[in-house]
């Protein structure tokens, strides 16, 4: 039988002056800490990633875009209010998390930026549904600022505008960067393109719940928060080559990963309903076609991987789901000694921090 886990055996001590504020001076100037398929460390420089790549490798990159989600005003008493937009549901309604010294009830009319009202039309759960005047995707273009993550303690600048974005991004939807992304530049993926080494996009709105820490002991008692993702045809086709050549799939991101799983997932349902299709596509490690929608995939320990062969990443937060799915994928021992290595080599961790490309 695997092992049972808690919530405890993912908690870690984190220095803070390791918690990065800021992006390295380049895309591509951070470190790498490798781990191997035999479960060795090695301290790399990301510069070097495309050495341990193979010719027959497929990236898969997310392209979510993220928007200028948050915005600051007041209720009509006076009292300050923040909004971060969590979910655009309509052209001109959203679903965000608001904070205020009191929850606006249904009805209620905040002011933003100055400029312009919404209105609160309810509830679901802990997000308030939002009626803006005009398009959300345009109001915050003019009036928003960039979500940084709640670690980070600066308010956003031109800088973060920047570079809290990958250069691939095109979907609009985020309110969190796919921070494995944030490492490469241009010519970084011109180099790669060069070796041989396939790109394809998967398409994961981050939300704000990847920052949340699990606060149940019971793993199967935490409730997974919701993100749509897409996987298009392009991508299915391109696994399909990739595992014909003999080729591996290589995540960029935890995002990505849960776009794929989910997408699996998806296929694993349909065979069981008795789709020859996506049974056979499954048995090769494939998709049957495309899929989206919402997912609350939640990857612990004993989750068997049906896509990924490896993963590029960033460090994650104690406690995360993040942790949690890469100690799936690379196995919780070797993930406790990789963070502990990474203390106390004193790598930068979390979303502006150093990488790690874990191979099973």
């Amino acid at each position: 039988m695997p092992p049972t886990y808690t919530v405890n055996d993912f908690d870690y001590d984190l220095p803070p002056e390791l918690i990065a504020q800021t992006p390295a001076p380049t895309r591509g100037g951070s470190r790498l800490l490798h781990l191997d398929p035999k479960g060795d460390l090695h301290d790399r420089q990301f510069a070097e990633l495309g050495r341990l790549l193979r010719p027959d490798d497929l990236l898969i990159f997310n392209d979510t875009r993220v928007i200028p989600a948050r915005l600051t005003g007041h209720k009509a008493t006076g009292g300050k209010v923040e909004v971060l937009v969590e979910r655009i549901t309509e052209d001109n309604r959203a679903l965000a998390h608001v904070r205020a010294s009191k929850s606006p009830p249904a009805g209620t009319t905040l002011r933003l930026a100055d400029a312009f009202d919404v209105t609160v039309l309810g509830r679901e759960g802990e997000l308030f549904d939002l009626r803006f005047p005009s398009a959300v995707l345009g109001l915050l273009a003019t009036h928003g600022a960039t979500p940084l993550p709640p670690y980070i303690t600066h308010a956003p600048d031109a800088e973060d505008v920047s570079r809290y974005q990958t250069v691939y991004a095109r979907e609009p939807g985020a309110v969190a960067a796919p921070t494995a992304g944030l490492h490469f530049d241009e010519a970084m993926l011109d180099a790669l393109a060069a070796q041989g080494i396939q790109r394809a996009f998967v398409t994961l709105h981050v939300g704000a719940g990847t920052f949340q820490p699990v606060r149940v002991q019971n793993l199967d008692e935490h409730i997974m928060h919701a993100e749509w993702y897409t996987v298009p045809p392009e991508t299915v086709a391109a696994i399909a080559r990739t595992r014909a050549a003999g080729g591996r799939v290589l995540a960029i991101g935890t995002t990505s990963v849960r776009a794929l799983e989910s997408a699996a997932a998806q296929a694993a349902l349909a065979a069981k309903a008795g789709d020859d299709a996506a049974r056979a596509a499954l048995s090769r490690r494939q998709l049957a076609g495309p899929a989206d929608g919402d997912t609350r995939l939640f990857i612990t320990p004993g989750f068997s991987y049906r896509i990924v062969d490896a993963l590029l990443t960033n460090f994650h937060l104690p406690q995360s789901t993040l942790l949690m799915l890469v100690s799936a994928l690379a196995g919780v021992d070797p993930i406790r000694r990789a963070y502990r290595h990474a203390v106390a080599e004193r790598y930068r961790f979390f979303s502006y921090g150093d990488a790690m490309l874990i191979e099973t």
